[in-house]
């Protein structure tokens, strides 16, 4: 039985799912209340997160395809199964485009609908030929229409700071957007998803009664899996994937759980699993990182950079909502777009001073971040480092031989020929110490050690601790001063007491940095 199970993996039509005999985790109740909980509804969900499964399944239902969710949830609360015209509409191929490229492929979606509804000659720009599909739709039908746009955004996230495009392609969605205000009347129920909120787009401001339900309650969990539906439906998945990697159904239950769980899109959310890696592991009977395996966004490491973002400060922000749930072009630093995009999330609220928790969700994105970050923030090839050097120094932490994993920095450190830009900016102290930390902490988290930065103590902030199963290191980094001065200041202000009860093996590290070298100079364990 196990065997014929069938993952749905890039199949992002409901009907297809159904009728095909794939796994479907059953979300139509929530589907039933969210088509019923306002007229214009936003949300925002990370790529890869069953946006466009959503928008697929409400399809279904407003067009009245009763037979597709017989046994779902939906059947104890739909009782009229009324069919309504649907125009759904996806952005998402209009990618890396020009203004004039996306008239043409807002045509080209428009024209699909057109063959069924017909078109006015008179309708030139692809907001009136919009604005006539819908029109017409609701005449022809005498029925109110229900519109459906997946990944609004799309055309614009790789231009966000580039102003004169930016500008050109805003205008051209504008004129598409703003049709949905004047088509009121003639909307039963109109669904918009994407990433990133752009507050100068029509639908945010000219539809006034748009209800934004990314961080609604009552919906955290419609897309991604939570604990229960892993515990349920997915339950003999998880067994079977135990059973070919020779494991109990607890350990690999655990395993899942750190690689993939931990997302949190309300303060009061269940953690969510990421269903696409989850599914893909079930499917490829192997866990391992597979929501990078398109990469790292490009326009997410463009807003990074932009905006400088220390990415040491990731694993712990402290921030107000105001902070990451905002417009996008309103944004003073890479915060909402991060959050938005899925590489960070909620992990606690204080509700007395409305202040958020905000930290990287799991051991998939922490790891796949590190790799893409790597080569931007260091000048280091992520592939070099993986192939040549990760291997063996982790080989040596984990047989707690410090001194052989330091050679072996010291080593890849001092034949990695940087380019002269990282060169100049080392010939500051406090630009190299900042350097080497990230170094540091992003190969650290490549190789799958947790670790953090500037850990807060009693004696002050430590630069940098790692947990590995049998051993904690406890390590400060030093540019201007020795080895010697770092291990002292590690005992000195205590760095290492508030894990001395911990029951692992404490070892202390002082680490020197050379910028005329550009590799570890020296070291003392203590």
């Amino acid at each position: 039985m196990m065997a014929n199970r069938k993952y749905p993996i890039g199949i992002q039509t409901f009907s297809e799912i159904i009728n095909g005999g794939y796994i479907y985790v059953d979300k139509t109740d929530l589907v039933w209340q969210l088509a019923h909980y306002a007229k214009f509804v936003f949300m925002s969900r990370p790529r890869r997160f069953g946006k466009s499964l959503l928008t697929s399944t409400l399809d279904s239902y407003f067009r009245g395809e009763k037979s597709l969710f017989d046994g779902l949830k939906i059947m104890a609360l739909e009782q009229a199964w009324e069919q309504y015209p649907v125009i759904h509409l996806d952005l998402s191929g209009a990618k890396h485009m020009s203004p004039q490229g996306i008239r043409q492929e807002l045509v080209r979606i428009i024209s699909d609908h057109e063959k069924l509804y017909g078109r006015n000659e008179e309708e030139i720009t692809p907001g009136m030929r919009f604005a006539g599909v819908v029109s017409r739709a609701f005449d022809q039908t005498g029925r109110q229409v229900a519109v459906i746009i997946d990944e609004y955004d799309a055309p614009l996230l790789d231009v966000l700071h580039e102003e004169a495009a930016l500008k050109e392609l805003r205008e051209v969605m504008q004129e598409f957007y703003q049709r949905l205000k004047q088509l009121e009347p003639k909307i039963k129920f109109c669904f918009i998803t994407g990433i990133t909120k752009f507050s100068q787009l029509s639908i945010f401001s000219t539809i006034n009664n748009l209800t934004n339900v990314t961080m609604d309650t009552a919906f955290a969990a419609i897309c991604g899996i939570t604990e229960h539906e892993l515990s349920s439906t997915l339950k003999e998945d998880v067994e079977r994937l135990a059973s070919l990697n020779s494991m109990s159904y607890e350990d690999m239950h655990q395993n899942l759980k750190q690689r993939y769980d931990g997302y949190h899109f309300t303060e009061d959310s269940e953690e969510i699993y990421n269903p696409f890696s989850l599914l893909k592991a079930f499917q490829q009977r192997k866990v391992a990182n597979y929501w990078f395996e398109s990469g790292t966004p490009t326009f997410l490491i463009r807003q990074m950079q932009h905006f400088r973002t220390d990415i040491l400060s990731l694993e712990n922000l402290e921030v107000f909502s105001s902070d990451f749930d905002q417009p996008t072009e309103n944004m003073q630093s890479a915060l909402p777009l991060l959050y938005q995009s899925g590489y960070l999330t909620i992990k606690d609220y204080n509700r007395e001073v409305d202040l958020y928790t905000l930290s990287i969700p799991n051991q998939e994105v922490r790891i796949g971040f590190a790799e893409g970050l790597l080569p931007v923030y260091t000048g280091l090839e992520t592939r070099d480092v993986k192939a040549g050097f990760a291997m063996k120094f982790w080989l040596a932490l984990k047989n707690d031989d410090v001194n052989q994993a330091m050679r072996e920095m010291q080593v890849y450190l001092a034949g990695v020929p940087y380019v002269e830009g990282f060169k100049k900016k080392l010939a500051d102290v406090s630009v190299a110490e900042g350097f080497y930390e990230y170094t540091m902490y992003l190969i650290f988290t490549m190789l799958n050690f947790y670790v953090r930065t500037q850990v807060k103590c009693a004696g002050g902030r430590t630069d940098m601790v790692v947990w590995m199963p049998d051993t904690i290191y406890v390590l400060e980094f030093k540019v201007n001063g020795t080895a010697k001065d770092a291990l002292e200041q590690i005992d000195s202000h205590g760095y290492a007491r508030p894990y001395e009860t911990d029951g692992r093996k404490i070892v202390k590290v002082g680490v020197k940095f050379s910028p005329a070298t550009m590799t570890v100079e020296d070291w003392v364990m203590g």
